[in-house]
């Protein structure tokens, strides 16, 4: 990883946004179980990946897309040039200082979830914070001589069950797993430092913008992979893309996911068209996300290749169900 002091991924779970600076037999959603009820797992998946690492399981544009970054000349001097104590600081305040920080002893079923995720992706478990917010999200900061932390949002946590949480919270461990949070950075200070450049900065920050974006969506491809992994059940996964694009916690128990990887696939068989290739570009090219639809029908997709089903056989059962044998 690059010598940044800051790296920030303010949009990580989140459904589709416009980028910006700010602080993944028929089934339904059903049981929306609370982080408070005492269950040893999440889920019914048991494997931990003690040697896993991050190419195993990154997604093929995340690789190309990170590969043109890394091509661009000066782009790591510029991002010094815009990084600072003073940033990390405001950063860092801003978040600690408005949030409940998890702990064995603060939020415990929170805290487990994400020492689970953290063990079953073979990645050190950041600090965790709960932050008061309507609007449901989650993000990861990681500071110059500081714990990385993750911040999720109280309204996400009301909109999910367990096991979807976690899979959020093994989202954010990806980004920790796969370095993303240098790129994640560039991707908040370059596009508006630049625009403040004379004359060309605007050219200068427009054609960033396009190529931060392009590989932001590919990273989030990455981490919802990730998010699988720890999951174990692809239905896991996708139920959280479900609930980001139109959920809400009084049509939880309505929610099918069956039903919206059928619209997944519709999607794709209209945008197959010149004409709907030519719009799905159009309605996708200014987002930090995928769409949740596409994203949906990435990890369907995912779930059932030979590569995926490779690491699970790679798989040992985590410490929590080696002590019960």
């Amino acid at each position: 990883m690059a010598s940044l002091s800051f790296t920030a991924h303010p949009l990580t779970f989140a459904a589709s946004n416009r980028f910006r600076f700010r602080t993944g037999s028929d089934f339904q959603v059903q049981n929306n179980q609370k982080p408070g009820f005492p269950v040893c797992r999440a889920g019914s998946s048991s494997l931990a990946f003690r040697h896993l690492d991050a190419d195993d399981f990154r997604h093929p544009l995340d690789k190309q897309n990170t590969q043109m970054l890394r091509a661009i000349p000066g782009l790591n001097q510029l991002g010094k040039a815009l990084l600072g104590t003073v940033t990390e600081q405001v950063m860092f305040l801003e978040n600690i200082g408005t949030s409940v920080l998890v702990s064995k002893n603060q939020l415990s079923d929170l805290h487990d979830l994400m020492a689970e995720a953290a063990e079953i992706l073979n990645v050190t478990a950041p600090d965790l914070y709960v932050r008061q917010s309507p609007v449901p999200n989650a993000y990861t900061l990681a500071i110059s001589g500081k714990q990385p932390f993750v911040v999720i949002h109280t309204s996400l946590v009301e909109l999910l069950t367990r096991a979807e949480l976690q899979a959020v919270l093994a989202h954010e461990l990806g980004h920790l797993k796969c370095d993303h949070g240098v790129w994640l950075t560039y991707a908040n200070i370059l596009t508006l430092g630049a625009y403040t450049v004379p004359g060309i900065g605007g050219i200068i920050a427009q054609t960033l913008e396009e190529q931060i974006l392009r590989w932001l969506r590919s990273a989030e491809l990455t981490c919802d992979r990730a998010a699988l992994l720890v999951a174990q059940d692809p239905k896991v996964v996708i139920s959280v893309l479900m609930k980001l694009a139109g959920g809400c916690p009084s049509l939880a128990d309505q929610l099918n996911v069956d039903a919206f990887l059928e619209q997944a696939r519709s999607y794709e068989k209209a945008a197959s068209s010149p004409v709907g290739w030519y719009i799905r570009n159009a309605q996708t090219r200014q987002l930090s996300h995928p769409l949740p639809v596409l994203r949906a029908n990435e990890i369907d997709e995912w779930s059932r290749s030979p590569a995926y089903r490779s690491l699970l056989k790679r798989g040992i059962p985590i410490r929590s169900q080696q002590q019960k044998l």
